[in-house]
């Protein structure tokens, strides 16, 4: 059974499942994005992480691992992996690990090595066989124990789930998503039976067949055709359409295009690249923030780096934390996960657009020196 992808798919598509089991309230859903993140130095991915939408610095980042069997290195790999993570991106919030087994013997804790870290506030460790109490009393919680609910008695759990779901859930579509993603625990749950034998097992057969299920359904296939074609914007791009020619065949709005195109390509910029640019940003458009002798400390910062976005960035993070009124300036620059185009809180000029230019140390200092050109030139127009 394919548990820890159920998961990931759970969370993605009910991020407020996730706070009901830390304890959390589920209204904190709306300020994080599920996602995940590369991390260049080994090429791997963190396919779990909750990242908040803001820059409250108050504001924690999730990493959430799922784990089902026994695993020995997997401590050794999760807090490499965490700590790789934050130095690559060094993102503006403390971290916290999430860790959900199916009970306790699987896990391994290494306490030799782990010990402390494991005894940190920052990392939780969540039982799905010792929820009790929270499983009866919220839908959501129940849908994650379901994952683990012997196969004698899944049926009747998912029954009792989909009433609750029924009885619970005024959005129709919400409602429909959770029916069917409990319909698909139950089939993973129980290979042998078929599609149709589970949809009788739990009650779904007439439920399928009446017109809001149907009208729903066929209101879901259309979302899902709008969004595959918005997933390929991208790829055509890379082959060398332009939007309008996208737009045509795809049978899209050119404003729409254009948009899915610029939110993909901020997106797959690191957080290396978005300092930089934001900082490059600050320098062309908010001149008026750096004084000459902030210009001359920053050209002495930069001259001696490699070109390196990584190490270019965190000499800037290190430049900025002597100057934080420069720093909660570029923080309204940095684009939102899930960006829009919308200003960003605080920011009178909106977020920083997708450069249009190459990020290196000579596009740096170019910057640098022009904003400093630039000065010299209102002076001595000042005083001529």
């Amino acid at each position: 059974m394919k548990t820890d992808s159920i998961f990931y798919n759970l969370f993605q598509a009910f991020p407020s499942i996730f706070f009901e089991l830390i304890n959390r309230s589920p209204e904190e859903a709306a300020s994080y994005e599920f996602t995940s993140r590369e991390v260049k130095q080994l090429a791997f991915r963190l396919d779990g992480l909750f990242l908040p939408k803001t820059n409250e610095p108050d504001k924690p980042f999730y990493l959430v691992e799922v784990q089902f069997q026994p695993d020995a290195s997997l401590y050794y790999r999760l807090f490499a992996e965490l700590f790789l993570f934050l130095k690559q991106y060094q993102p503006p919030h403390p971290w916290q690990i999430v860790v959900i087994y199916a009970n306790r013997p699987i896990e391994r804790e290494q306490p030799l090595h782990f010990g402390n870290l494991l005894a940190l506030n920052q990392v939780r460790r969540i039982y799905l066989d010792e929820l009790g109490e929270a499983a009866e009393r919220s839908l959501g919680v129940g849908v994650v124990k379901l994952v683990i609910e012997p196969e004698e008695t899944a049926g009747q759990l998912a029954r009792h789930l989909i009433e609750q779901a029924q009885q619970q859930l005024n959005d129709e579509a919400v409602q429909r998503d959770l029916i069917n993603l409990i319909e698909t625990i139950i089939v993973y749950k129980l290979p042998q039976k078929s599609r149709e034998e589970i949809a009788a097992m739990l009650g779904l057969s007439e439920l399928k067949k009446t017109r809001f299920y149907q009208e729903v359904f066929e209101e879901g296939k259309q979302e899902g055709k709008q969004e595959a074609k918005l997933e390929t914007v991208l790829a055509l791009l890379q082959l060398g359409l332009t939007s309008a020619q996208i737009a045509e065949a795809l049978q899209l709005p050119l404003e729409l295009v254009q948009q899915t195109a610029q939110q993909t390509t901020r997106k797959a910029m690191s957080f290396s690249e978005q300092n930089v640019a934001t900082f490059i940003e600050l320098l062309t458009r908010q001149r008026s923030l750096f004084t000459p002798e902030y210009l001359a400390e920053l050209d002495q910062v930069v001259e001696p780096l490699p070109d390196d976005i990584t190490e270019i960035s965190k000499a800037l993070s290190s430049w900025l934390k002597k100057h934080p009124r420069i720093r909660e300036a570029q923080l309204t620059l940095i684009p939102n996960p899930n960006d829009s185009g919308e200003k960003a809180p605080g920011s009178k000029e909106g977020n920083v657009k997708t450069p249009n230019y190459e990020l290196n140390k000579q596009t740096l200092k170019n910057a640098i020196q022009q904003s400093s050109s630039s000065q010299d030139s209102q002076s001595s127009n000042s005083g001529s």
